[in-house]
């Protein structure tokens, strides 16, 4: 086609073609496919040219959207009208529109090392998006004893604006963070919280806004640990259909202080393996090694992030034996890890014993490159057919026989995170017992809702019912202890009044694992 050919077109048909490649790059888009020659068509069309390639490429855009733009009447009445690009508009990107292309980019260049990144680091939209996160997780102050409260009094814009200028300038450097030492569950030892404050946690926000679409692309399919539409019910939902499909030999893993014991050269060449921007890594560099000479803060916004690129080479190394024992659509070898707990399925069968000694060697390996140790107290070796059980983010796995003779994964709460709870709401009620019950049942409400709400996916129906009645008359006897009688007042009070009128919280219903699930790990 011509110029002329254009001009003779009707106003309708010129606007047909500039609205069908706009669906047609929106669709590459979807597809993650470039789209790089329809928007040069739609650049040429916008200024009223007719695109140079239309005539060799109409039959790739008709196929592409499912019916030729140039025919009359062919356009579906359904078919709805994508909104003008941000290029088209004059409009600058969004952030979400921004970390859509670089997640776009580095999948499909595995090799690619980004620049130019601190830019968008220090904007000011990156910077908003990253305060409300922090906000929205609603954390303790740090050492400068600084709230959110605080900063909303003076003026968030202004807070955030300094922050702007401090990375522009290149003066940005973290406060120290504020060490908090929390027990264990189960044992006497404590785990050590690095707490920075809000202003620090801004910036980590922000670099964690950009730089997560850039690991996400290589992180691999059996990692489910703080990642964007992935949960640990996900995991659990994994490791249960392994257990299912006889995959029975175990690998129950514990890291010995894997959070404290990242070395800091070995973080930074795995980050420029895919970052080529000097600011970027000198931003980075201040923030880990504000807390010491190795590990990553537990409590730290970027943390997360950091953790998972430190071990995605021991999961390409599974996703390996994976491909390698594969037979068709059947594995003999599976994992699921979420941060630093890990464990890896082997099927019984076919040498699975042998596979299971060679799996061990490989991690050991891998492991060992990274410096990181394996606690051998807590490892184990598990063969769920000899009655064995293995406990993954809170739950307790063990292999059952239905009455029908199959054998299924049984997946239950450990009794260590029930006692837990149990020990949380005696303490509310032990604080609370002179309030009235409102007031009580107002404060441990929300504990139960969020304990079930991540419990429930289980075979809970047993630990559900011990809590819900415990709960009860712990209930009832604060209700008797106010008006100083004794018992629990089972016939003064209904079921009826304690979950209708007082509201106390009844919804312990089981709800099997869904792949729509995003509760964390309690």
């Amino acid at each position: 086609m011509a110029q002329d050919d254009w001009e003779r077109l009707s106003g309708a048909a010129q606007e047909r073609l500039v609205t069908a490649l706009r669906v047609a790059l929106w669709r590459c888009e979807q597809k993650g496919i470039k789209g790089d020659l329809f928007e040069d068509m739609l650049y040429q069309a916008n200024l009223g040219m007719v695109p140079e390639k239309l005539a060799r490429t109409r039959n790739l855009l008709k196929a592409m959207i499912g019916y030729d733009p140039l025919a009359e009447d062919t356009h579906p009445q359904a078919e709805r009208k994508p909104k003008r690009t941000k290029s088209e508009s004059g409009q600058k990107p969004s952030l979400q529109d921004l970390k859509r292309k670089i997640y776009s980019k580095a999948k499909a260049e595995p090799q690619k090392r980004f620049w130019g990144l601190y830019v968008h680091v220090s904007k000011m939209e990156t910077l908003r998006e990253a305060y409300r996160v922090a906000n929205r997780n609603n954390g303790a102050p740090g050492v400068d004893g600084v709230s959110f409260e605080d900063i909303e009094a003076r003026g968030v814009e202004e807070f955030l604006e300094e922050i702007r200028t401090e990375l522009v300038e290149r003066t940005y450097r973290p406060q120290r963070v504020r060490k908090v030492e929390i027990p264990k569950e189960g044992t006497k030892k404590t785990r050590q919280l690095s707490i920075p404050t809000i202003r620090d946690r801004v910036v980590q926000g922000a670099l964690t806004q950009i730089l997560e679409p850039i690991f996400e692309s290589d992180f691999q399919p059996g990692s489910y640990g703080y990642r964007p539409k992935r949960s640990g019910h996900q995991a659990l939902g994994h490791v249960s259909k392994a257990i299912n499909q006889g995959k029975t030999l175990v690998i129950d893993l514990d890291l010995k202080s894997y959070f404290d014991n990242v070395r800091h050269h070995l973080l930074f060449e795995k980050v420029a393996k895919r970052v080529d921007d000097d600011d970027i890594m000198r931003l980075l560099k201040l923030i880990v090694k504000a807390t010491g000479k190795k590990g990553v803060p537990q409590g730290g916004v970027i943390s997360p992030l950091l953790s998972n690129i430190y071990l995605t080479e021991v999961d390409r190394m599974l996703e390996r034996a994976q491909k390698v024992t594969q037979a068709g659509k059947y594995t003999q070898v599976e994992y699921a890890r979420y941060a630093d707990d890990l464990v890896i399925l082997v099927h019984d069968r076919y040498g699975g014993r042998r596979l299971l000694a060679q799996v061990q060697k490989r991690l050991k390996e891998e492991l060992d490159k990274l410096q990181v140790a394996v606690n051998e107290e807590k490892t184990r070796v598990v063969d769920l057919r000899q009655d064995g059980t293995i406990g993954f983010l809170g739950f307790t796995f063990r292999r059952v026989k239905s009455r029908r003779g199959k054998w299924w994964a049984m997946m239950t709460p450990q009794g260590k995170k029930r006692t837990a709870l149990l020990r949380r709401l005696k303490e509310k009620f032990r604080v609370l017992k002179s309030q009235s019950i409102s007031t009580v049942i107002g404060v441990i409400n929300p504990i139960l809702r969020g304990w079930v709400t991540y419990f429930r996916v289980g075979n809970s129906s047993k630990t559900f019912g011990y809590i819900r009645h415990w709960v009860e008359k712990k209930v009832r006897r604060h209700m008797m202890r106010v008006r100083q009688r004794r018992g629990f007042g089972w016939k003064r009070w209904s079921s009826e009044l304690l979950y209708g009128n007082l509201e106390l919280y009844n919804d312990y219903q089981i709800r099997w694992y869904s792949k729509q699930a995003k509760a964390r790990p309690c």
